[in-house]
């Protein structure tokens, strides 16, 4: 099969070239897709210039100990591995893989959802991680309720388009933070108010929230808490790129846990799960109409 190589770490156009690989073969628990369609989400490009460096020992200190990137995907179904009873040859599903960037990738099934009709394989790759998180952000980590006021700050990139839906979903008010440029992209998603973070930049003059949720900010956790209400909670999503080149920006969720300690706010980071379920419900919520796919670029 055809797969991405990567050869070391940096950008994508500097370190990964096509390869011929063996096609994987399913072991057991694992479903063996033929790939369609792939979502480059924001951790495999952290991952692909090898950052935070604190990962390294893990992944590998100077090139990855897995060579085929990629997590996300949605493609057919062409094998199945022992044990596999709830998909069928020719299947269509999505969900996560290692590897995922090349013609074949093999999947636990427990990460697997089958694709409604209607829902496109591009969107559909879009949802096991993207979409995903952006679920559990809204309902495990921030545990948005009717009524509560929300505000998205980043909600003009993928997951954070898709935290404002959610979250309205869910019953909430929200006001999103992003740039000028997409401040109709993010208006058209029908936020309450939109925040020019050039033009306003004091979190304390947003106004008071119950709940904020920051993928792309970056300031320190005692300035954001100045938009939250007493008993607020605050939710950080991945990483900024802020903390240097070892922590990368995981410093703040690092320090949630003793900061917690002596706030009345509740501070939490979101640590996606990788789990079918999920996938299935924001591949519901697209095929009903409940939640519109925020895709923009194919390649």
């Amino acid at each position: 099969m055809r797969a991405l190589e990567q050869h070391g770490y940096g950008r994508a156009a500097e370190v990964l070239d096509e390869r011929t690989r063996p096609v994987p073969t399913p072991g057991r628990g694992q479903v063996l897709v033929r790939v369609e369609a792939v979502s480059p989400d924001s951790g495999t490009i952290h991952l692909m210039t090898g950052s935070p460096r604190m990962v390294r020992p893990v992944i590998g200190l100077r090139t990855p100990r897995q060579p085929v990137p990629g997590l996300a995907l949605a493609g057919r179904v062409a094998a199945l591995g022992d044990g596999v009873t709830q998909f069928a040859l020719g299947d269509r599903v999505a969900g996560t893989a290692s590897g995922a960037f090349a013609e074949y990738a093999a999947a636990s099934a427990t990460k697997l959802a089958l694709v409604p009709d209607g829902v496109s394989m591009t969107d559909a790759a879009a949802a096991p991680v993207s979409y995903a998180t952006a679920l559990q952000t809204v309902e495990d980590a921030a545990r948005v309720q009717p009524g509560q006021r929300v505000l998205v700050i980043g909600a003009g990139g993928g997951v954070g388009a898709a935290v404002v839906q959610f979250a309205q979903l869910a019953g909430a008010e929200v006001t999103a933070v992003a740039s000028a440029r997409k401040r109709e992209f993010v208006e058209g998603l029908g936020v309450a108010r939109f925040i020019d973070y050039r033009v306003e930049n004091d979190p304390a003059a947003w106004g008071t929230f119950d709940v904020v949720i920051d993928m792309a900010d970056g300031r320190p956790l005692h300035v954001l808490r100045r938009a939250l209400s007493r008993h607020g909670t605050l939710v950080i999503v991945g990483a900024d790129g802020v903390g240097g080149p070892i922590l990368d920006g995981f410093d703040r969720q690092m320090r949630l846990p003793l900061v917690n300690l002596f706030v009345s706010q509740r501070l939490v980071a979101v640590v996606q799960k990788e789990i079918g379920d999920t996938v299935s419900a924001v591949l519901g919520a697209l095929a009903n109409g409940t939640f519109r796919s925020t895709v923009t670029s194919i390649r």
